[in-house]
């Protein structure tokens, strides 16, 4: 749900703690060589209104964003892969999470789920820790470089919050079992061995791993009910797409 952000979060992530904002400019300087050497995002003949849900808008520009974002991660692994970007695939994917996204955030209002100004600051500053940027004005500056200004990054975060608080209140109590999280715990072991283990390291034990396992669980499980209330909400809902 908050593809435009969290690829642009990445994208300016794991840098030093002391690291200057004339270096960061370098690099994303650098960034845009590199991209221009590589495959571009085409946006040609893509409407000024790429979709309508329940008579709300979904515009290009919008639309753009997240496109060109995904874009850019797809050209990443494309290169390692040798195997082209699917374009038009592609597109259809990103208005589709747009469209869900919408379906969610209406869905949100209709249950008066809000996320307030400190709610947001609170994710912004977890954004910030997770990838690595020593603050949320540096988070914000680096994000900026990407094309993002404050009131759109904050506006996503807000989306964001909304639609885990609406798939939160539509889960419930969320705990996974002894027998699933040691299902989890086996199914992972089994895949180090099949790798051939990393550089010989030995798996942690299931007890230091387990609050891990628990959030991973809980993790896949909001998907799925994510999943299932867009289906359903899908059903009943005024969707057009132009594209």
């Amino acid at each position: 749900m908050m593809a435009v952000v969290l690829v642009a979060v990445s994208a300016c992530g794991g840098s030093d703690e002391g690291g200057e904002a004339s270096s960061k400019k370098s690099e994303a300087a650098q960034e845009k060589e590199s991209e221009a050497d590589g495959p571009q995002a085409d946006l040609e003949g893509v409407p000024e209104v790429v979709a309508e849900v329940n008579g709300e808008e979904i515009a290009k520009d919008e639309f753009a964003q997240a496109y060109e974002a995904q874009f850019q991660q797809m050209a990443q692994q494309s290169q390692a892969s040798g195997q082209e970007v699917d374009q038009d695939q592609l597109k259809k994917q990103v208005v589709e999470s747009l469209i869900s996204t919408e379906l969610l955030v209406q869905e949100a209002g209709e249950r008066n789920v809000s996320a307030s100004e400190e709610d947001v600051d609170k994710k912004l500053e977890g954004l910030a820790q997770q990838n690595g940027v020593g603050s949320v004005d540096e988070l914000l500056a680096a994000l900026e470089q990407q094309g993002m200004d404050q009131e759109e990054v904050r506006s996503q975060v807000r989306v964001q919050i909304q639609v885990e608080q609406l798939v939160e209140d539509e889960a419930g109590e969320l705990e996974p079992t002894e027998k699933e999280t040691r299902a989890l715990y086996e199914q992972m072991t089994a895949q180090q061995k099949q790798a051939g283990g990393k550089g010989g390291q030995k798996m942690p034990s299931f007890k230091k791993l387990r609050p891990q396992l628990e959030e991973q669980l809980k993790s896949q499980e909001m998907s799925a009910v994510a999943e299932k209330l867009v289906g359903d909400l899908r059903k009943d809902a005024d969707v057009v797409v132009n594209l």
